[in-house]
């Protein structure tokens, strides 16, 4: 760390330190002059060195490994936004993400999907189970509704129903975006392990998942082609494809199909209301 990192890390140690409320705790009260927890308190909590700790807080203790950044976090009680902080400070770089995919929607967000009225719009988790999903998705996209939840997941539907392609005109080139943004979002969230029997599974069902995932490409944007669609009533539609992170949800990503023309605003609108 630099010296101005070093300082700001170690002042951001002493602040939160500060904070804690000894009591809280079950620690005794007596004999403290200064509000807090003592730094010998925090390295014991920490399972770290007093004197090292120390050291950090007063800038010169050298960064410390993700490991005992994680330890620290937890002594000094941080929420998600201050461990990420933490970490920003002492490491330069955020902390490797734990795999959480609950995959919960509140009625805020399912309100924000409904506010598109012309716009296919869904949320998703990073291993692409479709959570939640609006009007507009139904009638154009697919009526996901109509599937038992477990089946919700866009690359099994990509890969294994033979409707997908027909949808696609460009199916090789979605296919292929689509593994390799999956392959991105899954490491991401740190659920790379807890979705190999899934590739396993689909990778036995489907040749074209096979050789497109031991591709090992990695791509996070579609760009700006528009995705087209053959949909089997309004016909071919074009659509500006964007992904958008939801805010304190690491687990969801939003993602909203905007008709790309207004023959297909038309369409779209024909679809929804007749």
């Amino acid at each position: 760390m630099g010296t101005s990192m070093s300082n700001a890390f170690g002042t951001f140690l002493k602040d939160r330190r500060t904070r804690i409320d000894p009591i809280a705790l079950g620690m005794d009260m007596a004999r403290r002059r200064t509000p807090g927890l003592r730094r010998e308190e925090v390295a014991s909590r920490a399972s770290v060195s007093p004197t090292w700790y120390t050291w950090l807080e007063q800038g010169r203790g050298g960064a410390p490994s993700p490991t005992v950044l994680d330890r620290i976090a937890r002594a000094l009680l941080l929420t998600e936004a201050e461990r990420e902080h933490l970490f920003l400070l002492g490491l330069g770089r955020p902390p490797e993400r734990q795999a959480t995919l609950t995959g919960h929607v509140t009625p805020r967000l399912q309100r924000i999907l409904d506010a598109f009225t012309l716009a296919p719009a869904f949320l998703r988790t990073p291993t692409w189970d479709v959570v939640a999903w609006n009007a507009v998705a139904a009638k154009v996209l697919h009526d996901y509704g109509l599937m038992p939840p477990d089946k919700r997941n866009i690359i099994r539907m990509l890969f294994t129903n033979p409707a997908m392609k027909k949808k696609n005109p460009n199916w090789a080139r979605d296919a292929r975006f689509v593994v390799a943004t999956f392959r991105a979002d899954v490491t991401r969230a740190g659920a790379t392990r807890a979705m190999e029997g899934f590739i396993d599974e689909l990778s036995r069902e489907s040749a074209d998942f096979a050789k497109i995932w031991q591709e090992n490409d990695v791509q996070v944007t579609y760009g700006e082609t528009p995705k087209l669609i053959q949909h089997p009533e309004l016909g071919k539609l074009e659509l500006e494809y964007s992904a958008f992170a939801v805010e304190g949800r690491p687990d969801l990503i939003m993602v909203v199909y905007n008709p790309a023309t207004e023959a297909d605003a038309a369409k779209v609108r024909k679809a929804v209301h007749g």
